[in-house]
């Protein structure tokens, strides 16, 4: 679960599992928010590479969830925006069925229609979770 609050060319995200806040700035993406997985800490372990956790049959093992304790911790995290920044917020059922060099074509495209594009583009692929996406312009 993620939350942004945008002020004064900052965006400030609440970030709990493993949905993703991504900034599309010029040519890049970049992810703003870490997913709390098991996979993920094997990754930053250095146990396993960001491809094979890709593939992992346990990617979707999360070590923080809202809904699991009373009390749950999030990630706070603030970042600068810039004119043309874009944001895009999404469920990992986007992310495990479009890769995120996608999810940046389909955006720099047309930003305005990317949430319906690229929740076809997941559905297609199997879609087998829930997926949300919206564009912050």
């Amino acid at each position: 679960m993620d939350i942004c609050f945008i002020y004064n060319n900052k965006i400030y995200i609440g970030h709990v599992g493993d949905s993703r806040v991504y900034r599309i700035r010029g040519e890049l993406i970049r992810k703003l928010t870490k997913d709390h997985s098991y996979v993920q800490q094997l990754v930053e372990d250095g146990k396993i590479t960001r491809e094979e956790a890709n593939h992992h049959p346990k990617k979707n093992m999360l070590t923080k969830a809202l809904g699991c304790t009373a009390y749950v911790e999030p990630d706070i995290r603030a970042r600068n925006l810039e004119p043309g920044d874009i944001l895009v917020m999404c469920s990992d059922g986007l992310t495990n069925m479009v890769e995120e060099k996608e999810i940046y074509q389909v955006v720099k495209e047309a930003p305005e229609v990317a949430p319906q594009t690229l929740v076809n583009l997941a559905n297609n692929a199997g879609g087998y979770d829930n997926i949300t996406v919206i564009t912050i312009l």
